[in-house]
């Protein structure tokens, strides 16, 4: 078996791939390594298996600016493979994208293992060797140099090797931090990473009943002992572990910032154009035209499709099955009020198992930003969730995945 390579990529995930797809297409003799049994398993399952492949904004400066202090770190390496770049490469592989709503942008066919087949089929062209569920232990080096990674106990060798294991997100695909203890290993620096882009969890019923349930349109509240701390607009997804969604997710953080000052509750606005008064005369004129049905078929004219019996699950004062016109108007108001404020106990942030992001990585200042090149190593070059980068969910990672991957592929 072959044990020499002019490049050796370790991590078949959405940067390893591109990357030894782009080494490959430059002539290079490519191996990668994937610890899984196939390529691409997170990217397999992103965007709720659609794959939000990357954002649309066309404004270069207002893209970088949703990767904080990585923005000026990107500059030269998203000139040379920008948002403008994916959407011409993956249409060059068969792979049209369409632009959706907050300027996310996914694969026609809206199914992330089309993603994962594209990338295959352009590591096929330029006949990249490929050898899946096999284990790194790690990288050999001297002082200035890679001298061979370690797999299943044989050391192979290379003149160029791109880490790209991924960072510490979704565990169960892999992304278990292997490579942040390589790098470590090797004398470099890396921040601790936390899971920063993640769903929320709560101890109320109601919420996980409805498992799948999207909230759309509606204002959340969060609390710290009764006191407003933040306010947030937009659509919400139930889950069966408390709330998550894009609007959730890039939340996560302040959350976890109130969470240390103390308990924190939150109250979702279901009719955030609507005051309580306004409110009241609407669902007042609404108990009329019905008054004659049951309260808890009437009550699903009022509240998101699927959670109208979930949301009367709430109070215990008020017969649901009593027919409109026996409902007291104290009893109409108290349902006007939950509809204003629906009740939530947050109880924490998922952890690594649920993240979309994990910040944390490799200091931005040991990476030489126009080639992902280490500052240690003249053959190691670093992409993806390795970096110490925070992005928002919305097409953020995977389009760092794929501006970093390239670089690293076209320079290594």
């Amino acid at each position: 078996m072959k044990t020499h390579f002019d490049v050796i990529v370790i991590g078949g995930g959405a940067s390893g791939m591109m990357a030894a797809g782009r080494a490959a297409e430059r002539g290079l003799k490519v191996l990668l390594l994937e610890k899984n049994k196939v390529l691409g398993k997170k990217l397999a399952i992103t965007g709720g298996g659609r794959c939000n492949i990357t954002n649309a904004e066309e404004q270069e400066g207002l893209l970088l600016a949703h990767y904080g202090s990585a923005e000026k770190f990107l500059y030269s390496s998203f000139v040379q493979f920008g948002t403008d770049d994916t959407f011409s490469f993956f249409s060059g592989l068969g792979l049209p994208l369409v632009v959706q709503e907050g300027k996310r942008a996914f694969p026609k066919t809206e199914r992330a293992t089309d993603v994962v087949k594209a990338l295959a089929a352009y590591l096929r062209r330029g006949q990249v060797e490929i050898r899946t569920g096999v284990t790194v232990t790690g990288l050999n080096a001297d002082m200035t140099a890679i001298t061979g990674v370690v797999v299943n106990g044989v050391t192979l060798t290379a003149d160029g090797y791109i880490l790209a294991t991924g960072g510490q997100s979704r565990t169960e695909t892999g992304s278990t931090g292997d490579g942040f203890k390589w790098l470590r290993d090797l004398g470099h620096i890396v921040q601790e990473p936390t899971p920063t882009i993640v769903p929320l969890a709560v101890s109320d019923s109601w919420i996980r009943s409805l498992a799948g349930v999207a909230l759309p349109d509606v204002k959340i509240t969060f609390y710290v002992a009764g006191e407003k701390k933040l306010v947030l607009k937009g659509r919400i997804l139930c889950t069966h572990f408390g709330l998550s969604g894009p609007l959730i997710l890039n939340a996560a953080g302040q959350v976890a910032d109130l969470l240390h000052a103390g308990p924190v509750t939150a109250a979702i606005d279901i009719w955030p154009k609507l005051d309580l008064g306004a409110l009241d005369k609407q669902v007042t004129e609404i108990f009329d035209q019905h008054k004659n049905k049951v309260l808890k078929n009437v009550m699903k004219l009022v509240t998101p499709a699927g959670t109208a019996t979930a949301i009367l699950s709430l109070q215990t004062e008020i017969d649901v099955d009593k027919k409109v016109h026996s409902v007291a108007k104290e009893e109409r108001k108290t349902i006007v009020r939950l509809l204003k404020a629906v009740p939530v106990v947050i109880t924490g942030l998922m952890g690594y198992e649920r993240a979309v992001v994990a910040d944390g990585g490799l200091l931005l200042n040991e990476v030489d930003g126009k080639t992902m090149r280490s500052r240690k190593f003249a053959n190691l070059y670093v992409t993806g969730d390795l970096l110490h980068i925070s992005r928002p969910s919305g097409g953020y990672s995977l389009q760092l995945c794929w501006t970093t991957g390239w670089v690293a592929g076209s320079n290594v």
